[in-house]
């Protein structure tokens, strides 16, 4: 295994640690799960910094580990899709990583924060998507007479909205006043 492999599994591990550590100081909105926190922070971190499938690795140990330390699980299914998938899905911000290092070498900080507002959107709406999807799925007793599908979206949305502009501003700020952090030696 050569150095920049291993560089890249231990900073794995430790922003999924991390991911685990700012969820516990989140701001919880709602009885049956949902809060707004930094988790994703560590997560589109991993997959700006070494690639889609590090990240993902990264949101599936945070989602893990999330699980297990107090998520709030009623199926397994259900819990694979609230912290495994969900969490997973967020690495997909990724995608534009090409984008933004080429963006970063030409010191565009205007393009690099619309690469990384992207690559933050696509994950922490793919993220969106499968709690919406388990909402509906799971929790539509609480929609009460609603229509469910709306009632998961305005729930969940309500958590996740903020959630995905924090995840931006905070990594627009580490990596415009420090883009060397997108490089690894």
């Amino acid at each position: 295994m050569n150095n920049k492999k291993l560089l890249m599994m231990v900073e794995i591990a430790i922003f999924a640690a991390i991911g685990l550590v700012l969820d516990q100081f989140s701001f919880k909105l709602w009885a049956q799960g949902g809060s707004i926190s930094l988790a994703m922070v560590p997560i589109v971190l991993i997959a700006f910094r070494w690639g889609t499938v590090p990240g993902l690795v990264t949101g599936f140990l945070v989602g893990a580990l999330q699980a297990m330390f107090g998520g709030y699980i009623l199926t397994p299914l259900q819990g694979f899709i609230d912290y495994f998938f969900a969490y997973t899905a967020v690495g997909l911000a990724g995608i534009i990583r090409n984008q933004l290092l080429n963006a970063s070498k030409e010191g565009k900080r205007n393009q690099m924060v619309a690469y990384m507002t992207l690559g933050t959107l696509v994950g922490g709406l793919a993220r969106y998507i499968a709690h919406t999807v388990a909402g509906v799925v799971f929790f539509a007793e609480y929609a009460g007479k609603q229509n469910v599908y709306l009632y998961s979206i305005i729930y969940n949305g309500s958590y996740m909205i903020p959630d995905i502009i924090l995840t931006i501003i905070v990594a627009a700020l580490l990596f415009t006043t420090a883009p060397k952090l997108l490089e690894h030696k």
